[in-house]
C-alpha cells in the first residue's frame, strides 16, 4: 500500500511528544532538547500535521528546551501566524516558566499567549472553543457501528449536510468498527462542524495505533478476506484522517468534506 495517512504519530522522535484531549480538538506538543536546526525541521513538520487534524488549538510546552540564545523566537511567532490562517483558524499557547531564558522574549514580543503551566495554557484554549460538538459514547459491541452511522444522519439533518451524509456514515462506521474489533474497549464519538469541514474522531482505550493494512489476497477455495478494508475506507472518503495519543488510549479521527466532484481516493 502506498497511500498511507501522514497524519499518524508513532512516538519515534525523542525530543518531540504530540498528544491531544479526548476528541482531539486541543493537541499537546511537548518539545525538548537544545534548540537546533534538525529540531527546528521536526518542530515545523509536527505542526502542519497537527494542523491537518483542524484542532481548536495548540499547547506548545517549551519548559524543556535549551534555547538561551532565543533562536527559536521566529519559529513560535511564525507558528502563531501560521495557526491563525488555518482552515479553520486554530490558536496557539505556549507553555514556560517564568524563569526560563525564553520567556522574557517572547513576552516581549507581546503577540503570543505565554502560560506557566501547560494545564493553564490547556484551559485558556478550551475556554475560548465555540464550536458545537455532539457526543456518543458506546461499548465494544457489534451494534455499536450501526448507532454510530444513525448518529451522523441525525447529525447531517440537524447540520443541513446532505451532502456530507454517505462519506460520513462510511467513515463512522469504519472508524468505529476497528475500535471495536481491534481496541476491544469503551468508545466514545465526538462529531463537530470545524470549518466546512465534519470532523469524527472515535476515542477508545487502547494507545496502540491504527495502521493501514494491505488488502489479503485471494486464495483458491477460501473465503475472501477482506481484513486491511477499514482504513482503505476512511481513507477513501475522508479528506484527512490519522491518530493521536491520548491519556489511556488514543483518538481516531478523519474530517469529511464536499469533494466538489472529485473522485475518491479509492
Amino acid at each position: 500500500m502506498q497511500e498511507r495517512s501522514p497524519y499518524l504519530f508513532d512516538g519515534g522522535d525523542e525530543h518531540l511528544r504530540v498528544t491531544a484531549d479526548a476528541d482531539g480538538a486541543v493537541i499537546d506538543l511537548a518539545v525538548r532538547g537544545t534548540w537546533q536546526p534538525a529540531l527546528h525541521t521536526a518542530v515545523g513538520r509536527t505542526l502542519r500535521r497537527c494542523l491537518a487534524e483542524s484542532p481548536a488549538g495548540i499547547v506548545v510546552d517549551l519548559s524543556a528546551v535549551d534555547d538561551p540564545g532565543a533562536a527559536s523566537v521566529p519559529t513560535w511567532l511564525g507558528a502563531a501566524l501560521t495557526t491563525a490562517s488555518a482552515e479553520p483558524a486554530a490558536s496557539i499557547a505556549l507553555c514556560l516558566p517564568p524563569d526560563a531564558s525564553l520567556a522574557a522574549p517572547l513576552g516581549s514580543a507581546g503577540t503570543l499567549p505565554v502560560h506557566a503551566t501547560a494545564a493553564e495554557a490547556r484551559a485558556a484554549l478550551t475556554a475560548r472553543r465555540t464550536h458545537e460538538v455532539i457526543r456518543l459514547s458506546l461499548p465494544p459491541s457489534p451494534i455499536s457501528p450501526s448507532r454510530a452511522r444513525d448518529l451522523i444522519g441525525a447529525v447531517c439533518q440537524k447540520w443541513r449536510l446532505p451532502h456530507l451524509l454517505h462519506p460520513a456514515r462510511a467513515v463512522i462506521s469504519e472508524l468505529v468498527t476497528n475500535a471495536v474489533e481491534h481496541a476491544r474497549t469503551r468508545l466514545d464519538i465526538a462529531v463537530s462542524l470545524r470549518g466546512a469541514a465534519l470532523h469524527l474522531a472515535v476515542r477508545d482505550r487502547d494507545p496502540m495505533l491504527p495502521r493501514m493494512l494491505d488488502m489479503a489476497p485471494v486464495r483458491d477455495g477460501h473465503p475472501l478476506d477482506e481484513r486491511g478494508r477499514g482504513l482503505r475506507v476512511v481513507h477513501a472518503d475522508s479528506t484527512a484522517w490519522g491518530a493521536l495519543p491520548t491519556t489511556g488510549g488514543k483518538v481516531v479521527w478523519a474530517t469529511v468534506r464536499d469533494r466538489a466532484g472529485r473522485a475518491r481516493r479509492w
